[in-house]
């Protein structure tokens, strides 16, 4: 179950930033703003790399963009297989996604923390992780369906309805299947 997960995760993650990237470059086109190297300072803290530019940056830069995105994109295949799906799963998952671009670029002194950006560059970046969030969701909810339905809607299947005290499943009725 957990290699299903992880590699479920990493595609869902990867279309998900291939979308979210394919938005970005037609907005920067339309506005104006220029590519952000965010991702490229924060790879290179972390990594104790020395500060790149021209193309080695560019090169720095699609591996931290991807390969975070395509990462985290294995929570949100967890989330799915757990049964958590559909669009609230996704506007939680961003959510998380944000939190993970945040705590990288403050934890390592590259960004500052988004209250503090102007108005306009929050927006930008709000919706790019929002375009993400949703096609990474619908694309492992998918992935993950094909497994039937994961234990948390199981469990909700037991006793339709909002209602309350309502058990546990068994634990035979949680393995994965």
């Amino acid at each position: 179950m957990i290699g299903r997960v992880v590699g479920e995760g990493l595609l869902a993650g990867a279309v998900g930033v291939a979308v979210m990237t394919l938005g970005e470059k037609v907005e920067q086109r339309l506005t104006g703003r220029p590519s952000s190297y965010v991702p490229a300072r924060v790879l290179e803290r972390l990594t104790g790399l020395p500060e790149q530019t021209g193309g080695r940056a560019l090169a720095t830069n699609w591996a931290m963009h991807h390969g975070q995105a395509a990462l985290v994109g294995v929570l949100r295949s967890a989330m799915a297989h757990a049964g958590l799906r559909g669009p609230l799963a996704s506007a939680k998952f961003g959510v998380v996604r944000l939190t993970t671009d945040q705590l990288l670029e403050n934890a390592t002194g590259v960004g500052a923390p988004p209250q503090t950006w102007p108005r306009g560059e929050l927006a930008v970046d709000l919706l790019h992780k929002g375009v993400y969030a949703a096609v990474t969701g619908l694309v492992a909810d998918a992935l993950a369906a094909r497994s039937g339905p994961g234990p948390g809607q199981r469990h909700a299947a037991a006793r339709p309805g909002r209602t309350s005290g309502v058990g546990p499943l068994p634990r035979a009725d949680v393995g994965s299947r």
